[in-house]
């Protein structure tokens, strides 16, 4: 066990030195880089949202019937976007990184939007029609363009992507939850959400699509409601919370309550690397989930992406305000409880209710990267990529169910930052072949 944990030793030193050192700085960078080249194009798009909703639902309806309702891969993205990352992971920045956390989380965001827009464009120009009826895309696809037809850099890509797609900390805080909840034993947890996910992700895309656009409107509007309510009723604890949010981000934070303190490099590593991983920036995922759209020009489903990561930062601010105002940010307790015990202080049941919602959100994030995670796989092998895949997931489910969720969440956290390393090389190489319009 000494062995083991030595290893996660490590391995947490090499995700503290990239995001606070290199991870933080290359999307700032890119994201800064590509607003000045699109001249704001995400600001644009964001204030012409009914008319680019509009637009791709009208050239929608005159396309091909190979690919999947742009909507419908809407849900499907934003179900792997919000999730637990939004609920339990986003609350690790503050308990790590104080406050100032929320104020980085905002600035990593808002540039890494063209970031997002650009990649997903990508997938979609460079995607290739299947025999299933749609399209297969992403970086694998993309990255072969950037880097002249090279085998291992997709090949690469394609690894990382089924590392990524195994969601081990989302599971691992589900089953956790279900089993606290009830009381059983954890073994016929894991085995019943395998057995669910497993049959949602045979379906592919199409049936992640409408699973997805079932259960994510409902999930979104009344997590943001019950958010919205504690922040109304708190309202006179907001100014003295935003003004510490601001002054910790570039102070740090000292010492308080269950609260050890934190740096401004903390603060800038948590909420940068939050923001990612929440947003899945430059990650990959939502490439290869938008090219299976219907619509044909790329531009107009790549916008969609944007309205995504802004839907996901609006409801981690919405988590991290909660757990901010209800001061129970200061107290010692597992990330999945914050949000829970805060949402308590308000609402009746709120175990139940959380547990739902963390039920719902983790579930179809798991399913949505699983997913992902097979196309990646099948990518590498077309005939045997699929079931070795799923075998090996299943594995990983299992084993990481009996491990701290810090650790789930660090080996996700390190999938992610080779895969950016990756996507932002292919994504400035072929910035010449992206049009923002």
């Amino acid at each position: 066990m000494t062995c083991v944990n030595g290893f996660f030793e490590c391995l947490e030193a090499l995700d503290n030195f990239f995001w606070s050192y290199i991870g933080f700085t290359l999307l700032l960078i890119s994201g800064i880089y590509l607003t000045v080249v699109s001249k704001g194009f995400q600001f644009k798009v964001l204030l012409s949202a009914k008319a680019c909703v509009k637009d791709l639902l009208h050239y929608s309806t005159k396309s091909s019937s190979r690919g999947i309702h742009p909507l419908k891969l809407y849900f499907a993205s934003v179900s792997g976007m919000v999730g637990l990352g939004n609920i339990v992971g986003i609350i690790t920045a503050i308990t790590i990184g104080g406050p100032g956390s929320l104020l980085w989380l905002w600035i990593a965001s808002f540039p890494s939007m063209i970031v997002k827009y650009s990649e997903i464009y990508l997938g979609i120009r460079y995607r290739v029609a299947n025999e299933s009826g749609g399209y297969d895309g992403g970086p694998m696809f993309y990255l072969r363009k950037a880097f002249k037809n090279s085998k291992w850099v997709p090949l690469l890509s394609g690894v990382l992507l089924c590392i990524y797609g195994v969601e081990v900390f989302q599971f691992d805080v589900i089953s956790d939850t279900i089993t606290d909840l009830c009381g059983c034993n954890k073994l016929y947890v894991v085995a019943a959400l395998l057995a669910i996910i497993l049959y949602t992700v045979l379906g592919g895309v199409r049936r992640l699509s409408t699973f997805c656009g079932f259960l994510m409107p409902i999930f979104i509007v009344t997590y943001i409601g019950m958010c919205l309510w504690i922040v109304f009723h708190s309202l006179d604890a907001l100014p003295g919370v935003l003004k510490e949010v601001f002054h910790s981000a570039f102070t740090g934070h000292s010492a308080i309550g269950g609260f050890a303190g934190s740096s401004v490099m903390c603060a800038a590593q948590q909420g940068t690397s939050k923001a990612v991983y929440s947003g899945d920036i430059g990650i990959g995922y939502d490439s290869i989930i938008q090219a299976e759209t219907r619509a044909i020009l790329p531009e107009q489903q790549a916008r969609l992406g944007i309205f995504s990561l802004l839907t996901d930062t609006f409801i981690c601010s919405l988590s991290m305000l909660v757990v901010l105002v209800t001061g129970v940010w200061t107290t010692t307790m597992p990330p999945s409880q914050y949000v829970a015990i805060a949402l308590s202080k308000f609402f009746p049941h709120s175990n139940v209710f959380m547990a739902t919602f963390l039920f719902i959100a983790g579930f179809t994030t798991i399913v949505a990267f699983l997913t992902v995670g097979v196309k990646s796989a099948q990518y590498i092998s077309k005939k045997h990529g699929k079931l070795v895949y799923l075998c090996l997931a299943v594995c990983s489910f299992v084993f990481f169910s009996f491990f701290e969720q810090e650790k789930a969440l660090l080996m996700m956290s390190l999938a992610a930052v080779f895969l950016i390393l990756l996507n932002i090389s292919g994504i400035v190489r072929l910035r010449a072949f992206i049009r923002f319009k």
